[in-house]
């Protein structure tokens, strides 16, 4: 899929790269297209394969920016779609498991040639026979990146690679030609080939940091069945269009976003939302691309198709997150930008010190050889990418889209979370909560005069009362001289009888009926008295209940170590009831909408870093104020453009699994940077042979090699691992 964005004249693109082979070729690029002019910032993922772009396109263009990456000899190309990258990512497998089993099936009998079978006929020949071919057929990538580095006046790791095994190949040519006392080839064959052990390995692993994409993808059907000049055609999905009739059978997927046209059915919206009860649809109701039909036929208006739909938005969200630089990368990319320079010379200077302190050249040259190739820039470069890879994606699995690394590195500061009442921790909807008939009056009589009236009105509290008792099965009378009487309630005739609903009135403070309003306004309710010919026949209660998550949220915050906050329009009263079941203590109540932010910048004045929750629209000041924003209950609307996090289901529960996601990646990025540098910190020092004169310990090049060549693979491998944590 093509990522385009467009602001004025501020373009944004995406770019697939192909021919990466370690940090150091990300940093080449990124330093390149940073000098081309007119392009404002770039983002170069060398785990995602990709470059996130920002030009002025009246300075510069897409096919400027692709000669410029293909100048430092690189493959590049706009428009990939994630079909044509996987079969990419696999043919690149394959050549590397190809070119292993090459260089193993030589390098095999070259090591147990050169190191056990001393005495063998021939032995120097033949392994000179063995070696050649890994060096220079199985060892041409390294030696190709290695000379397109050097014409970009730079280096990578394949410099390292190539400078280290030459070194090794070409001492025993001179041993050939007796020029020198020992040889090996079996060294420089056995590392080619573990270097290409460690990037097929590499690669098999960061396919896997992209599952998410290529799941949410896979989602979309392929075709679609659609209604023209009466006719059901079957065409690929591509080739339908915006008002095309769409027929879905039961057990379907729905092909785009639309609108029910005819028929009625349930719909499984889970890979898309994750909610996991389907969603009932009628005429007139809206549904996405990729939900499952599950019961009857649908006939769909088109809407929206290809790169408009939903799907496509998420998808776009989450490499758009995937893209983004986290502020840690940043001292991964300073430490890249010098790292094979600094090994080089510590090899240099490793080979004169040994031969200054009286070893033999061979002996110092091993060392060099093992400073070389046992550094490792990639595990540097791959440290943060693959871990905000594997966390965006497990993310949008769970219905919790995460718009940049930022925000996942901001996650594990937060310390206060201020809810919004309306639609997070309630319902956002009147329900009737409490009917409790009076003495004398009968359940259903009560039930059936209160809807018949109510059924009149189109106040919200109408509402909850007309669906209450339709869920109740009561009967609907018919009415006459209905009118509502402002401020106070409504009143009709029924039949013969007078009826009322309302506020309590001050005829009401007398009897039982006194202490039943009393605690149902003590508990945030809206209580309304129906009375039959002035006399009071029921008492009411209705509310904005809450979600039967939220005090569960709540609590999972508290064990975060995060203090919860609520903020309402609502009277102290409500807002007081309803913090109480939530579970939640501080409280700001009476707050109009426009005035949310500044709430938040109280907390944000007392040092705290606030979250806050809010439903993405009447909130979007307070959002865009708050150190993160979190836009919940948005279901299908992902084009959200205030909050940072969006959050698809209306579980407040996945609040704290979104802080504890986000949480969990960084610890995973500390984790793999500290790995990195304590590899190369202690393993560089320890190749060039820092222990051998007070332990004898000297790490061979094969050991260093194969350590080099696990290293990145540990690294992916730990971000990985993020998909068994527990949110």
């Amino acid at each position: 899929m093509k990522t385009v964005e467009n602001t004025r004249e501020i373009k944004r693109t995406q770019i697939s790269i192909s021919g990466m082979h370690c940090a150091s070729c990300a940093s080449l690029i990124s330093k390149a297209l940073q000098k081309t002019q007119g392009v404002k910032s770039v983002n170069v993922n060398y785990a995602a394969a990709k470059a996130s772009v920002e030009f002025d396109e009246k300075k510069t263009d897409e096919k400027k920016i692709i000669e410029v990456i293909k100048s430092r000899g690189y493959s590049a190309l706009v428009g990939v779609d994630h079909e044509h990258e996987s079969l990419v990512r696999e043919r690149e497998i394959i050549e590397l498991r190809n070119l292993l089993v090459f260089a193993a099936a030589l390098s095999l009998p070259a090591f147990l040639l050169g190191m056990f079978l001393m005495e063998f006929p021939y032995r120097s020949l033949l392994l000179f026979l063995l070696a050649t071919p890994v060096q220079f057929i199985a060892g041409r990538g390294f030696y190709l990146g290695a000379l397109s580095a050097l014409k970009n006046r730079t280096a990578s790791m394949d410099t390292l690679i190539a400078i280290g095994t030459s070194a090794a190949y070409f001492y025993s040519i001179a041993f050939l030609f007796g020029l020198v006392e020992e040889q090996y080839f079996e060294t420089a064959a056995v590392l080619i080939t573990l270097v290409i052990l460690g990037k097929y390995l590499e690669a098999r692993a960061k396919g896997r940091t992209s599952q998410a994409i290529r799941k949410l993808m896979g989602l979309a059907p392929k075709h679609a069945i659609v209604i023209r000049a009466g006719r059901e055609m079957k065409v690929p999905i591509s080739e339908v269009r915006v008002g095309d009739i769409v027929l879905v059978k039961p057990g379907e997927k729905i092909p785009v976003d639309g609108i029910v046209l005819e028929g009625k059915s349930a719909v499984d919206e889970s890979m898309i939302t994750g909610e996991s009860v389907p969603a009932d649809k009628s005429k007139g109701m809206k549904v996405v691309g990729a939900s499952i039909n599950k019961n009857g036929v649908l006939r769909i208006k088109a809407m929206k198709i290809g790169k408009d739909t939903v799907l496509s938005q998420i998808v776009k969200l989450v490499e758009e997150a995937q893209g983004s630089r986290a502020d840690i990368q940043r001292f991964a990319d300073a430490i890249s930008a010098v790292f094979v320079p600094v090994v080089v010379a510590i090899a240099i200077l490793s080979l004169a010190v040994w031969i200054m302190l009286g070893q033999t050249f061979s002996f110092a040259l091993l060392t060099a050889v093992s400073v070389l190739v046992i550094a490792c820039p990639c595990a540097l470069g791959l440290a943060t990418p693959t871990a905000i890879m594997v966390g965006t994606g497990i993310g949008a699995q769970r219905g919790i889209l995460i718009k940049n690394a930022e925000t996942l590195e901001n996650m594990h500061k937060i310390n206060a979370l201020i809810f919004d009442k309306t639609g997070t921790i309630t319902e956002g909807k009147m329900n009737v909560t409490d009917f409790v008939p009076l003495e004398g009056a009968h359940d259903a009589t009560a039930l059936s005069l209160a809807y018949s009236v109510e059924a009149n009105s189109e106040h919200p509290l109408a509402d909850a009362i007309v669906n209450y008792a339709k869920g109740e099965g009561a009967k609907k009378q018919k009415t006459s001289s209905f009118r509502a009487v402002p401020g106070h309630g409504v009143e009709a005739m029924v039949g013969k009888e007078r009826v009322y609903i309302g506020k309590p009135k001050g005829t009401h403070a007398k009897g039982k009926i006194v202490s039943l309003i009393a605690r149902l306004e003590g508990e945030g309710k809206t209580v309304m008295v129906l009375e039959k010919n002035g006399k009071p026949s029921a008492v009411i209660g209705v509310a904005d209940v809450i979600r039967k998550t939220s005090r569960a949220a709540v609590a999972e915050l508290q064990k975060l170590g995060i203090s919860s906050w609520m903020i309402t329009g609502d009277n102290k009263r409500t807002a007081a009831a309803i913090a109480r079941l939530a579970g939640i203590k501080n409280v700001f109540a009476q707050v109009l909408p426009k005035d949310k932010a500044e709430y938040v910048k109280k907390l944000q004045k007392k040092g705290m870093k606030v979250a806050m929750v809010g439903d993405g629209i009447n909130d979007a000041p307070a959002l865009a104020q708050a150190d993160i924003g979190i836009a919940m209950g948005g279901g299908t609307d992902v084009a959200i453009e205030t909050g940072s996090v969006i959050i698809m289901r209306n579980d407040p529960l996945d609040v704290p699994r979104a802080i504890k996601l986000g949480r969990a990646t960084i610890n995973k990025i500390r984790q793999n940077m500290f790995w990195a540098l304590v590899y190369n910190v202690v393993g560089i020092p320890i190749a060039a042979g820092v222990l051998y004169p007070s332990f004898g310990i000297l790490l061979s090049p094969i050991i260093a090699g194969g350590a080099m060549a696990l290293s990145s693979v540990s690294v992916v491998g730990n971000s990985l691992l993020l998909g068994r944590e527990k949110l």
